[in-house]
């Protein structure tokens, strides 16, 4: 399938489209180590199935759950202007007990 095709719900993505890249902060390598959860920013057009497909075959693991979050952007200032920076979608995906990825 190509990304030009549309599906109920919007375009058909690539799972190297859906996962932009991996959110790997403090409280993300918590999890990670903890409960086996991890963090990515992903397309804002993806939707959970689509982050379980992609992650599944990109990074060779089962997927137990995946938990999205639209981020709302903030405002910046720079000098004399205002402005906001753009809004992104964030994804928690908890993987199966035997399963990991390496980020570090």
């Amino acid at each position: 399938m190509s990304g030009k095709e549309k599906t109920a719900c919007g375009p058909v993505l690539e799972p190297h489209q859906v996962i932009m890249r991996p959110l790997v902060t403090e409280k993300g390598v918590h999890r990670a180590t903890r409960h086996n959860q991890y963090a990515f920013e992903i397309h804002p057009q993806a939707t959970k199935t689509d982050v379980r497909r992609a992650v599944e075959e990109l990074f060779n693991v089962k997927v137990d759950k995946v938990m999205t979050q639209t981020r709302k952007g903030k405002s910046r200032r720079y000098r004399y202007r205002a402005g906001v920076t753009s809004n992104w979608k964030k994804a928690i995906v908890k993987l199966n007990s035997e399963h990991r990825i390496d980020f570090f």
